[in-house]
């Protein structure tokens, strides 16, 4: 799996709109944007990079009174393959994982927790993303091209029929359904 794939494919969303008129470009198109948009609206992607791939951490880590730990924010980690952290192999580290049951819950680690705050900028290579993408965010994906499939017979944004009693106006955003299936996967934003 790449890093920022789309999730979901032309020939699935075909499949989902009962797509006649749209062509397998347009299709294709609006899979790409449907990704981003959840990619933006969770504040994290769900793709894989193939490999460890070094990054850089500058932002300070903060001190965490509850677990004793100075806490370092970094990218989704659900392969800890390769992972190292300045160089030196992530057991040899005395670092922590967080949160502790990632593994178990299937979510990506998030956070390095340290004994003493480190200094200067931290250095991590890891296989950075999601070891698969969850079946909520291809779901979504389906949702919101539908939407924008829909869109495309909605002149001025309005569908439906005003003597129908079925008028309706397709908001900008993205799909309420796509928020509510993806609240779990949003990540907080960080500041700074």
């Amino acid at each position: 799996m790449p890093w920022k794939p789309d999730y979901l494919t032309a020939v699935q969303a075909a499949e989902f709109v009962h797509a006649t008129s749209a062509s397998e470009a347009e299709l294709a198109t609006w899979c790409t944007a449907a990704s981003r948009a959840i990619d933006n609206r969770c504040n994290r992607q769900f793709g894989k990079t193939d490999g460890p791939v070094v990054r850089t951490y500058r932002r300070p880590a903060a001190y965490d009174r509850v677990s004793g730990l100075w806490l370092l924010e970094v990218d989704d980690v659900q392969d800890v393959t390769g992972l190292t952290i300045g160089g030196v192999a992530y057991a040899d580290t005395g670092a922590t994982l967080l949160p502790d049951n990632a593994a178990a819950d299937g979510v990506p680690y998030e956070r390095l927790g340290f004994t003493d705050a480190p200094a200067g900028p931290v250095l991590v290579a890891a296989i950075w993303g999601w070891s698969a993408v969850p079946a909520q965010v291809v779901a979504a994906s389906k949702l919101q091209v539908s939407r924008w499939a829909s869109r495309r017979n909605s002149p001025y944004g309005i569908a439906g029929s005003p003597s129908d009693g079925s008028e309706m106006r397709l908001l900008a955003r993205l799909d309420p359904d796509v928020h509510t299936t993806l609240a779990g996967l949003a990540r907080r934003r960080r500041v700074g």
